[in-house]
């Protein structure tokens, strides 16, 4: 739309980005390829910015996309190379030139990048990468399986690798092509020969690295499924550090490099005979160490003057017993003396009070003539016989006259 227009008669700016903002706007949308440079997501909006640029020369536009678009578009990141259906626009504001995107798909190696991180979240969700489910690797396996190209360097560098570190191992190779259309045919085709292998305790698939589209049959579905559902550990080494293929997902172990998979799947000879040694060495020590312990801990029990001289604890006790015995004889003896002091009072006074010491003293006992003593006139009778037992014997005697005293001997004791 053309507009008239003088020095003396100027068009207001707004009138010139309005009629070009028309005009730009009927231009039909267009796909468009080329790079994101740069990337601004805005959270909690529904439209996002990007810098699009040539893959080529140095030209860049900007790009307004919606949320819905940019998440239909998978992974992308800045760096991607994108195909997008892009449709002119003019911003009335400020008159800038931008466009609007309505559909985003990721070309070349972007579409291959996305379509592969579609196929990982799938298998993820299954579960197939699951750490729970990886089964360990042998500590020294019987046989080891290897799945590689013929005369590959990888299938060198994992036998002689593992012939290095322990020469004893047994590596069971099985060839296949590692790229192109029957990679994936060939690979499973040994898996499940070494898989039924009952000496085989770990296979590992090595080729060694190579560009995205070499290693792509390495991603494969089917492969993936395979390699799951193996009852022996898989080791995957068919790519370098920074590849990561699903096959390195989904396998048991992921090793960098094939030389790395050969120093996992083995142990190192010498390496381990060197930590048996120190084992050994230590043992010795320490058993050494234990065995002086108890021998300080016997001489210890030896010196005491029990063990030295078994008898001595015999002899203290004896000589206690000597004592206690020593005493108790004194004991006894002196209880003897005052028994025999107070048997000698008590039989002082037994012989006071006897009839014996009576008779000793003069007196004489009177009995009738059957035996009954007398201690009464009221006894005896005149003319009865009665007999006067002295100290030195008896004298018989006939009652002449009984005759009462006049005053009672009781009373006078009294």
């Amino acid at each position: 739309m053309a507009l008239d227009s003088s020095p003396e008669s100027p068009q207001p700016l707004r009138v010139v980005v309005t009629a070009l903002k028309g005009w730009v706007e009927r231009t039909s949308p267009i796909w468009v390829e080329g790079q994101i440079v740069q990337l601004k997501r805005r959270a909690g909006y529904g439209v996002h910015f990007l810098t699009l640029r040539d893959k080529l020369a140095d030209v860049s536009v900007q790009v307004s996309v919606s949320t819905a678009t940019l998440d239909a578009a998978g992974p992308i990141t800045e760096g991607t190379l994108v195909s997008a259906w892009m449709r002119a626009t003019v911003f009335a504001s400020n008159g800038a030139l931008t466009f609007e995107c309505r559909d985003l798909r990721p070309s070349g190696e972007g579409r291959l990048l996305a379509h592969l991180e579609q196929r990982k979240r799938a298998l993820q969700a299954e579960g197939l990468f699951s750490p729970d489910r990886k089964r360990p690797l042998p500590f020294l396996p019987t046989a080891i399986g290897l799945i590689t190209g013929k005369d590959s360097a990888a299938e060198r560098d994992v036998v002689e690798n593992i012939a290095r570190r322990w020469p004893g191992a047994r590596v069971v190779v099985h060839h296949a092509l590692m790229q192109g259309p029957h990679t994936v045919e060939q690979v499973m085709a040994g898996l499940r020969a070494l898989d039924g292998e009952e000496t085989v305790q770990v296979i590992i698939i090595a080729r060694g690295g190579g560009s995205m589209e070499d290693l792509l049959p390495f991603s494969d579905e089917t492969l993936a499924r395979a390699v799951f559902h193996c009852r022996t550990p898989v080791i995957s080494a068919i790519g370098h550090e920074t590849d990561t293929p699903i096959l390195d997902l989904v396998a048991d172990l992921r090793a960098s490099t094939p030389t790395d998979a050969a120093k996992r799947v083995v142990p190192d000879a010498l390496a381990e005979a060197q930590v048996i040694a120190t084992g050994l060495s230590r043992l010795r020590g320490a058993i050494t160490r234990r065995i002086l312990a108890e021998q300080q801990s016997l001489d210890a029990l030896r010196s005491r003057p029990v063990l030295r001289d078994p008898s001595g604890a015999l002899t203290l006790h004896a000589e206690r017993l000597d004592d206690l015995t020593g005493r108790l004889r004194r004991g006894i003896q002196r209880g003897l003396e005052r028994e025999r002091a107070d048997l000698g009072h008590i039989l002082s006074r037994v012989r006071a009070l006897s009839p014996q010491a009576t008779l000793e003293r003069g007196y004489a006992i009177l009995t009738t003539d059957d035996g009954r003593t007398v201690s009464s006139i009221a006894q005896v009778e005149p003319d009865e016989i009665i007999v006067a037992r002295l100290i030195d014997g008896d004298i018989a005697a006939a009652v002449v006259d009984v005759e009462p005293h006049d005053h009672d001997p009781h009373q006078e004791d009294a």
